[in-house]
């Protein structure tokens, strides 16, 4: 299937409410400003993200910020209420993750690399992997199959800092994409996410949950000799598309 003939629906499965925001948010905008339909999904509602309020006080009102910043852009917020910290890649989670894929045939996906700081992160990836490779399968969901169904573009986003944890090098990503026009939006959802940015500022003293945004993505603006980027890895694997979409849609045209 080719870009122009894809259904134009992109999500980004990922582990915790914010990931989004920090990682490929300024992507999604310019999807969405491109006509796509844009979710965001995450596998936990964040419930071990205060060092003061219960699990579920705190789930609550990460899963309402989520939604919040996703109405930002048009977007619909979806969660797999996993429990934070305890992803795993199981039968039940793994089921989950294709149904939710099931529901919304996505023809572009965003996820966490192999790689990263911490296991959530890579947990999601092997379900991201799992729930793209087959939720077009007709017997791999009990849910009706959508006529647009497909194994989606898959793109991985940067681990922590743009490195690898395992060898502390530099990720080197097949493609980076322009968000300069797109960063004052991309600040504005991130802090959405209050209950994580009012952590930090009075940990560190500073707006570092802002300041960590802009960094990263100054590091990759300056691959492209841009002052903001998102960085991604193509998932080029057997029976995955293997065009760039990205590049097509959003750097060549």
């Amino acid at each position: 299937m080719s870009p122009s003939s894809s259904p134009q629906v992109a999500l980004a499965f990922l582990a915790h409410p914010d990931d989004a925001e920090f990682l490929c948010s300024g992507t999604l905008m310019r999807l969405a400003d491109a006509g796509w339909e844009i979710h965001i999904a995450t596998a936990t509602a964040g419930d071990c993200g205060s060092m003061t309020l219960p699990p579920r006080e705190i789930a609550d009102i990460r899963r309402q910020e989520a939604a919040t910043a996703a109405a930002l852009l048009g977007a619909t917020y979806h969660c797999l209420e996993e429990i934070d910290v305890r992803v795993v890649f199981d039968k039940p989670t793994c089921q989950k993750a294709i149904d939710l894929f099931r529901k919304i045939a996505p023809s572009l996906v965003f996820t966490h690399p192999r790689h990263d700081y911490m296991l959530d992160h890579e947990q999601v990836h092997l379900l991201a992997r799992a729930a793209t490779f087959s939720y077009a399968m007709p017997n791999a969901s009990s849910l009706p199959r959508s006529d647009r169904s497909m194994v989606p573009w898959l793109y991985y986003c940067d681990p922590l800092e743009g490195s690898d944890p395992y060898t502390g090098q530099p990720v080197q990503p097949s493609i980076c994409i322009d968000v300069t026009e797109q960063i004052d939006r991309k600040i504005e959802m991130l802090a959405c996410h209050a209950s994580q940015r009012e952590w930090l500022r009075q940990h560190h003293g500073m707006d570092e949950y802002i300041e960590a945004l802009k960094r990263h993505g100054t590091m990759r603006g300056s691959l492209l000799g841009v002052e903001y980027a998102e960085a991604f890895i193509q998932h080029p694997g057997h029976a995955y598309p293997q065009s760039d979409l990205l590049g097509e849609i959003l750097v060549e045209s």
